[in-house]
Parts: structure tokens; C-alpha cells; sequence
């Protein structure tokens, strides 16, 4: 008697195995074989490339999900077309419905406080992201919304002790200010179904008890098929709808805070069992992230660096010693490349986003979007990464090139970056995939998102063309 699966997929070529047919059951890869006897749905797939599902190693989901539904100020450096800008987007709303913008470029006007904002949008509450996701700055109604002092060190005071309308770091005592609902993650989830992507890690800092329950209700409801990993605070629970991930170590240059904190916090992750992952855009955040570890007594396999923005050739084999994983963002090339060339030195362009030399040092590397912040299109990071050039077609850093399969490789990571070996489409595996119209020659030499046809999540269709 013939078995039955619950889809088999005809057909496929493997980077493992060349052409096969694949069989899925209960979520997972049952069979792999030239021809396979059995029946079952069934699904052609014209001799197209089967991958595993990709994994955006870093993102920000609610972020993201609140940035497609707010004013995009990126790439506008002119304040007559942010202006422009803004007030388009609140032409849509209903009167006094709250504005929020994301983007926002200090090019245009260093940063603005309260009063510059008045004047840009004053009938109604404004909130403005800042590029880096840093900084929020407020107009006068929104300011009012925010009640009473006393005032946490997050949010800016002038010598009156009123608020400038400038917010750093303050994105979880903004939510539990202003309340309301959070996103709908489900028309990102979408975006992210259409891209291949079945996995992510939600690397935010303050994720704790609660927005681990956010997301465990959006996972049930089916608002997020993608599989989820969660970074956050020591109050990050293990839970049944997501992996509990890295504890997250996020400061700032300009206010780093004892090394002996962070060490602390390092071995209470210890304890926990858990890696730590490390915002480090600036080499002084690395160089201070490399001291509180060996301070708390080493790194362990997992550790991660996230970005890595600007790494110099000495860091490298710092680095490669502890065994740490790059998580970076090669569509940044692409993405802001252009303030790059105009912002940063010559002599300091090299150590932005390296790729090849971090991999000749034998330091792991690991893919992710930083979306808000960037583009979520993994195709697009790997024709960035493989070019080297800005949006506005410039070459930067192109010593630092990878060709596109390699930085595929970099999406195909479990979310245990300590495993270091890309999953692959094999009998047992997560029924994760990902059907790509073409080759491996197509992927090298036309990596785009028009060329996924098919994702599944445990076996399940959540995309087809």
C-alpha cells in the first residue's frame, strides 16, 4: 500500500541533492527521492530551486508593522518636503487622529524640538522617528498626551524641567504613556510570506513578560505564521509560541554605563542559559562590548554582535577569538550608502559593513534586516552585499563583496547561531521552504523577491504565485 503525504512536491532541484521529489508530513520533510511512489496532494514545480525557509536574524517587528502604516520621511532631506510630506499623510486621517512618522534624516534640521514641529503639523499630535530609531520627537499635542511629571531620564527637559519634545531610548515608556493598540502584524507577515522569509528574531531590548504575551496571541491568531525567536530582558520567559533568544545588551557611545552593569547582566544570562547579543554600531561600543565579556568570564558559542557597523581590520581577529557571530545588514550598502559617502571619512569607509575580510577572519557571519531601519528583502541584501553599491549606483567597500549564494547562506541559519551550519532541505527538517524560480546560476546572477513562487510554514502554504 502506497504512503500518503500531505503535499509532495515534484520535481525540485536541491543545492544538496540536484533534481528529487519532496515529500511533507505533519510539518515536516518525510521523504526525499529521484522519483517518489505515493500519493497525496501534488504540486509541479518545473525543476525550480528548493530552499529552506529564510531567517531574518534581525528585525523589529511591531516597529516594522507600525512603519507601514505611518509617513515615511526617508531619503527627504528638505524640510519643505517633510513638511510636504507629513501633512499629504494627515490629509488621510480622521481631524486630531494622531500622526506618526518614521525616517526622519537630521540633515534636514539637526533636531527639531516641539516648537519646529508646531509648525509643521499643529493640529494634531505628531510623533517623528528618527532614521536610527533612537529618537522620537514630538509636536506640542503630542507632548500634551504624555501627562505629568516627573520625567525619566529618556525624555529631554529644557531649564524650566519641560519637555523639548525630544525622546531617546524611550520606546517602552512611550507605550505604556499613550496606551492604544499595537500594530496588526498580519499585513507585514504577508510581506514577509511573499519574501521567503519563514523565521525571525525580534531583537528588541526591552522585550520582556508582556510583549512576549503580545506576541504569543498574534502567533495564535494567526497574525504571524513565521516561526519567532524573542530577544529581551532578563524577564524574557520561556514560552510555547516562540524561542526565548539572546538577552539583549543595548547602549549608547555617548552614555555607556559601568562595564561592571553589563558584566552582571552577562552572567545573569549565564545563569539563564542564554547568549547575549550586543548593539554595537560604533567601534567603541564593540571595544566595550569585548571588555564587559571578558569581564563576566567569556564569551560562549551564540554570542552575537549585532551590526557591526563599523568594524576596523584590528577587531577582526578579536572577534574571530571569542567565537562571536556578526549579525549584520548588507542591503545598508544599498539602502544608505549615499549618506555614507557624504557623512563618513575616506579612511573609515572600510570598516563599514564588512563582509569578505569578516569571513576571511574567520569570524561567523549571519543576516539580518534591522527592518524599520532598512529594507526587509533578504534578494535585495544579496545583491547588495554582492555589489557593494548605493542606491544611487556608487561603489563602497567593494573589497568587502560576497557573491550571492554565500550571503544566502547567511538567511539559511538556524535561530542557534552556535550551531554555525546552514539548514538544508533534508528528511526530518521543519517542513520551512522556499521555492525560487530558477537555479543557483539565476540566484548568483538575479537574486530578487519576483522570483520566489511558493512558502511554506510547517508544510502549509502562506504564499503562491
Amino acid at each position: 500500500m502506497s504512503t500518503r503525504y500531505d503535499l509532495i512536491l515534484r520535481n525540485v532541484m536541491t543545492i544538496e541533492r540536484g533534481a528529487c521529489d519532496v515529500a511533507l508530513a505533519d510539518g515536516y520533510i518525510a521523504a526525499i527521492e529521484a522519483r517518489i511512489e505515493a500519493f497525496g496532494p501534488e504540486r509541479d514545480c518545473g525543476g525550480n530551486l528548493l530552499l529552506p525557509g529564510l531567517i531574518d536574524h534581525h528585525i523589529h517587528l511591531l516597529a516594522t508593522a507600525a512603519k507601514l502604516q505611518s509617513a515615511d520621511l526617508s531619503g527627504l532631506v528638505r524640510e519643505e518636503a517633510i513638511v510636504r510630506r507629513l501633512r499629504e499623510a494627515a490629509s488621510k486621517l480622521s481631524p486630531e487622529e494622531p500622526l506618526r512618522a518614521t525616517g526622519y534624516d537630521e540633515r534636514a534640521l539637526a533636531i527639531p524640538g516641539r516648537a519646529e514641529l508646531d509648525c509643521w503639523v499643529a493640529d494634531r499630535p505628531l510623533r517623528v522617528q528618527d532614521r536610527t530609531g533612537a529618537l522620537w520627537l514630538l509636536n506640542s499635542p503630542a507632548v500634551a498626551q504624555l501627562g505629568n511629571a516627573p520625567w525619566p531620564d529618556c525624555v529631554e527637559t529644557d531649564d524650566c524641567g519641560e519637555p523639548t519634545g525630544r525622546i531617546w531610548r524611550g520606546d517602552g515608556w512611550l507605550r505604556e504613556r499613550l496606551g492604544g493598540r499595537p500594530p496588526s502584524l498580519a499585513p507585514l507577515a504577508a510581506q514577509l510570506s511573499r519574501l521567503g522569509i519563514t523565521g525571525v528574531t525580534d531583537t528588541g531590548a526591552a522585550n520582556g513578560a508582556s510583549e512576549a504575551g503580545l506576541f504569543e496571541r498574534s502567533r495564535e491568531s494567526g497574525q504571524l505564521p513565521q516561526k519567532l525567536q524573542l530577544m529581551g530582558t532578563e524577564d524574557m520567559p520561556e514560552g510555547t509560541g516562540y524561542r526565548r533568544g539572546p538577552l539583549k545588551l543595548l547602549y549608547d557611545e555617548r552614555d555607556l554605563p559601568p562595564l561592571d552593569i553589563v558584566a552582571d547582566r552577562i552572567r545573569r544570562a549565564r545563569d539563564q542559559g542564554r547568549a547575549v547579543a550586543a548593539h554595537c554600531v560604533t567601534e567603541g561600543e564593540l571595544s566595550y562590548f569585548l571588555a564587559a565579556l571578558d569581564i563576566a568570564g567569556g564569551s560562549r558559542q551564540g554570542d552575537r554582535i549585532e551590526h557591526g557597523s563599523m568594524i576596523s581590520a584590528g577587531a577582526i581577529g578579536e572577534i574571530a577569538k571569542r567565537g562571536l557571530t556578526v549579525v549584520t545588514h548588507p542591503s545598508f550598502v544599498h539602502d544608505r550608502g549615499d549618506r555614507y559617502l557624504e557623512t563618513i571619512d575616506d579612511d573609515a569607509r572600510q570598516d563599514l559593513y564588512r563582509l569578505a575580510s569578516l569571513e576571511a577572519g574567520g569570524v561567523n557571519l549571519a543576516g539580518g534586516s534591522d527592518a524599520p531601519y532598512g529594507s526587509f528583502d533578504p534578494w535585495l541584501a544579496m545583491r547588495s552585499g554582492a555589489t557593494r553599491r548605493t542606491a544611487s549606483n556608487r561603489p563602497l567597500g567593494s573589497d568587502e563583496a560576497l557573491p550571492p549564494d554565500r550571503i544566502l547562506q547567511m538567511y539559511l541559519l538556524p535561530f542557534d547561531l552556535s550551531t554555525g551550519a546552514p539548514r538544508t532541505v533534508s528528511p526530518d527538517a521543519a517542513a520551512d521552504l522556499c521555492l525560487f524560480d530558477g537555479t543557483v546560476r539565476d540566484l548568483v546572477h538575479d537574486a530578487r523577491a519576483e522570483r520566489v513562487l511558493l512558502t511554506l510554514i510547517d508544510g502549509r502554504p502562506v504564499f503562491e504565485q
